[in-house]
């Protein structure tokens, strides 16, 4: 249902345990105000000892976070990162030879007026690579809300010129550290309204957010779900560079991706079109249960399966045939008809958890017992 005016769309949940029964979660949603501009939302509640869920309060109000920009940005990465967005001409190479290693905002806005004061180069070019460079840097910030405010009144709007024109499907991911501490990781795509930026919030306890850029060669087009944790010691993602095929990739470090293998390829016509992730991998002691989607004829978005292997998930080693999920006759209609989506899912009781957004406009949680998925699903080893 629609609520004051913004179309809440489920996309994912994290959770943490706390008894053998109940376990609390908060679930990320993309709220869609005027203009079709997005932003994230929250809810938060309770799954109980059958898997039923108890949604707390909201409350009539949001909050706007404060906002800061990075204290300090790296020139080398900074100066990788512009190259990468083609931006990394003589103009660039000019203001960066001039900062330190550790530079921040103030200390560019600087350069750049010296140079617009006594230009070296031609006007218009340099007007654009300024552009460009306070661009990249404002895409990097923290926002933070107050801590006695409910979760349900934090909206991470877009804030920077590279999300002007929304904040989408956000994916959410517990993650734990070698060390066992827990961190919260989400990937999503910032919208300018032309082209699209794949982006990563870093948060603790949902009250400061932390927005970076990615880098790398293999940070392209949308879809990026980010593994709960390394592999390998190495930090494992996946991802959709060609927007047809599923891909995995690897790092040392969580900002930066240079290279994607394919892990799946569209086989059945309902994935024709296009496949993706619905979010994070899932951990089971069988391997790693993978929620994707897939686009087929008229545009129908389902939701389907797949199975990596534990230790080298770059290997699929089973799937379903058929769609886990797909849009029935009431989830038809809608903002974007003929579609189910889910940018998360978690498992509980035995029991794998799907929130899923039905056509943009409703949204739903659909259950299924994790050895009932996994006996249904096709061996391709």
């Amino acid at each position: 249902h629609a609520e004051d005016g913004i179309r809440d769309c489920l996309r994912g949940l994290v959770g943490s345990e706390m008894c053998i029964r109940d376990r609390r979660f908060i679930m990320s949603l993309r709220a869609t105000g005027e203009g079709h501009i997005s932003s994230i939302v929250f809810r938060s509640g309770i799954l109980g000892r059958h898997n039923r869920l108890r949604f707390d309060p909201i409350s009539d109000f949001v909050e706007t976070p404060e906002l800061q920009l990075d204290a300090v940005y790296k020139r080398n990465p900074f100066r990788r990162k512009l190259k990468e967005m083609g931006a990394g001409d003589e103009i660039a190479a000019h203001i960066l030879d001039q900062l330190s290693e550790d530079f921040t905002y103030k200390d560019l806005i600087e350069k750049i007026g010296r140079l617009r004061e006594k230009p070296l180069f031609q006007e218009d070019y340099q007007h654009r690579a300024f552009e460009i460079m306070c661009w990249l840097a404002k895409s990097n910030y923290e926002v933070s809300f107050h801590t006695d405010h409910r979760i349900s009144e934090r909206v991470i709007f877009p804030v920077s010129k590279n999300e002007s024109r929304g904040i989408e499907d956000a994916r959410f991911v517990q993650f734990f550290n070698d060390d066992g501490e827990v961190v919260y990781y989400a990937t999503y795509t910032a919208y300018n309204g032309i082209t699209i930026l794949p982006q990563l919030i870093e948060t603790k306890d949902f009250i400061t957010f932390n927005v970076l850029t990615l880098n790398g060669k293999a940070v392209q087009n949308k879809g990026m779900a980010l593994f709960p944790r390394k592999i390998g010691g190495r930090y494992a993602m996946l991802s959709r560079q060609d927007g047809e095929n599923n891909h995995i990739m690897f790092s040392d470090n969580i900002h930066f991706w240079q290279k994607s293998h394919i892990i799946q390829e569209p086989e059945y016509p309902w994935e024709f079109i296009q496949i993706g992730n619905c979010g994070s991998p899932l951990e089971t002691n069988e391997g790693w249960i993978v929620l994707t989607h897939g686009v087929g004829p008229m545009r129908k978005y389902c939701i389907g399966a797949i199975l990596l292997d534990l230790e080298n998930p770059t290997k699929m080693i089973a799937r379903l045939d058929a769609p886990l999920l797909a849009p029935h006759e009431r989830e038809r209609e809608g903002y974007v008809p003929n579609v189910v989506y889910s940018c998360g899912a978690l498992i509980h009781n035995n029991e794998l958890v799907i929130p899923y957004a039905m056509s943009d406009i409703n949204s739903g949680i659909a259950m299924v017992a994790v050895k009932e998925l996994l006996s249904c699903m096709r061996s391709v080893a």
